[in-house]
C-alpha cells in the first residue's frame, strides 16, 4: 500500500512552521522565536528593519489599546454647535484628517467628522445646516480589546479611528489604524508631519537654536561649552524630560543653568526637538 500523501507539502507550509524547520528545534515560546530571529539576523537571513518589523508583530498581539491610545487630555474634539468656520479654523490649527465630535458634554461623542466632509459642507451651496449632517459612525471600543483584533476590525470595517471608553462608559482617549500599524512598522511620517532636521543642533536667525531630542549630551556639552552629565541620560531629551518630570507637550519651557529649553515637537511617546536659547557665561 502507497504512504498517504504529505497533507502539508513544503510549498505550503506557513512562514512560521518553514522558519522552525530550518533551525534545531521549535520555538516553545513567543521568547524563543524573537531569540531564532535575532540569531537570523545576526546570520544575515534578515535585515535589521525586517526583524523590528517581525518584533512589532509579535508585540501587536499582546498589546491592548489602552497601551497605545491617544488620551482623552490630548484629543483634538469639536463641538457640535459651533459655527463652520470656527471648526475649519480648529481643523486648520490642529492638521489632523479625523475629528470626534461631541455634545454639550464631551463624553456624548456624536460621530466622526472627516476635515474633506467639512469642506465639502463648506463649499457646497447654501451647506448644510448644522455640522451634525456630516457625521460618520463613531466606533467605541473598550481599553482592553487587542491590537490585532482591533487591526482586523479596522481592516473589515475600513474605519481609521475608534474612541477609547472606559469601565464606566467615559472616553478615554482615541486610537487609529496609523497607531496600531506603527507598532509593527514603526513611526510613520506623512505629509503635514515637518521634515527632520539634517542636522542635530542648527543655529536660527533669531539667535536661538533648535536641537533634535536626540542629540548626545557629549555632543551638545562640547558645542555649547556646558557640563550636564551624561551618567543617567545619554541624550538631551532624557536629560531635559528628567528635570521637568513628566512628558512634555511642545510649548513647554524650562530653564537648565545659563540654557532656556522649550519643547519644539513633541508626540505622546516622545520629545522631538527643542528650541534653545543661551544665556551669557556669568
Amino acid at each position: 500500500m502507497s504512504e498517504e500523501p504529505d497533507s502539508h507539502p513544503p510549498e505550503r507550509r506557513s512562514w512560521l512552521e518553514r522558519l522552525s524547520l530550518a533551525f534545531s528545534g521549535e520555538p516553545q515560546t513567543r521568547e524563543d522565536l524573537i531569540e531564532i530571529l535575532r540569531d537570523a539576523q545576526d546570520n544575515g537571513l534578515i535585515g535589521g528593519d525586517t526583524l523590528k518589523m517581525l518584533e512589532g508583530a509579535l508585540a501587536v498581539s499582546e498589546l491592548q489599546v489602552g497601551d497605545i491610545m491617544l488620551p482623552r487630555s490630548q484629543m483634538v474634539s469639536l463641538p457640535a454647535d459651533a459655527e463652520f468656520m470656527d471648526l475649519m479654523k480648529l481643523v486648520v490649527e490642529s492638521g489632523h484628517s479625523r475629528f470626534p465630535v461631541h455634545g454639550d458634554d464631551k463624553d456624548d461623542i456624536l460621530g466622526i467628522l472627516l476635515a474633506k466632509d467639512l469642506l465639502r459642507g463648506i463649499v457646497a451651496d447654501g451647506g448644510p445646516g448644522q455640522v451634525r449632517e456630516l457625521l460618520r459612525p463613531a466606533v467605541l471600543i473598550p481599553e482592553s480589546k487587542r491590537l490585532n483584533v482591533l487591526l482586523k476590525e479596522f481592516r473589515l470595517s475600513r474605519n481609521h479611528m475608534a474612541i477609547v471608553v472606559d469601565e464606566h462608559g467615559g472616553v478615554a482617549g482615541l486610537v487609529t489604524i496609523e497607531d496600531v500599524l506603527e507598532q509593527i512598522v514603526g513611526q510613520i511620517d506623512d505629509e503635514h508631519d515637518e521634515a527632520e532636521e539634517s542636522t542635530l543642533i542648527s543655529a536660527q536667525p533669531d539667535g536661538q537654536f533648535a536641537v533634535d531630542a536626540l542629540t548626545p549630551i557629549s555632543d551638545f556639552n562640547e558645542q555649547f561649552g556646558a557640563d550636564f552629565p551624561d551618567d543617567e541620560y545619554d541624550t538631551v531629551g532624557g536629560l531635559v524630560t528628567s528635570a521637568i518630570g513628566h512628558l512634555p507637550e511642545a510649548g513647554e519651557e524650562l530653564a537648565l543653568g545659563r540654557f532656556h529649553f522649550r519643547v519644539g515637537r513633541a508626540d505622546r511617546r516622545r520629545v522631538q526637538s527643542f528650541v534653545v536659547s543661551v544665556n551669557a557665561a556669568e
